[in-house]
């Protein structure tokens, strides 16, 4: 199933995460036992909508919509615009820079926050190989 939604462009790497984290165990495990937590993501489109998608390194090891796993809640919570993922995602932008500027929010436990930067190298590479 895709996490895919059409009205966020950049949601194309929530695919990709997921991807990278189910199609090895070993980097599944490792990247477990990186985050110990459970990220989510809140984005903003250019019509002011928002979506939420969430990834689980606390547990499972999954990316999937909504902002918990069922019965769980995030350790920290990210809210940023589409564009704004997009750019961090592909690596024209850094999270701390947008955290500066007022344009990352973050909810919760801001040193889990700090753990979430190898996994979205996973979302360059998985997003690259896409193009």
């Amino acid at each position: 199933m895709s996490l895919k939604n059409d009205s966020f462009p950049s949601s194309v790497a929530f695919d990709a995460i997921n991807s990278s984290l189910q199609s090895d165990d070993s980097e599944r495990k490792s990247a477990v036992k990186a985050g110990q937590a459970i990220f989510a993501f809140v984005l903003k489109n250019a019509q002011g909508e928002t979506d939420s998608w969430y990834i689980d390194l606390k547990d499972k090891g999954e990316v999937a919509k909504g902002e918990a796993p069922a019965g769980g809640k995030a350790d920290v919570t990210l809210s940023l615009s589409d564009d704004d993922f997009s750019k961090l995602v592909a690596g024209k932008t850094q999270a701390q820079r947008l955290f500066m500027s007022g344009k990352l929010k973050v909810k919760g436990n801001v040193m889990k926050a700090t753990k979430m930067e190898p996994i979205l190298k996973k979302a360059q590479i998985g997003t690259k190989a896409k193009l």
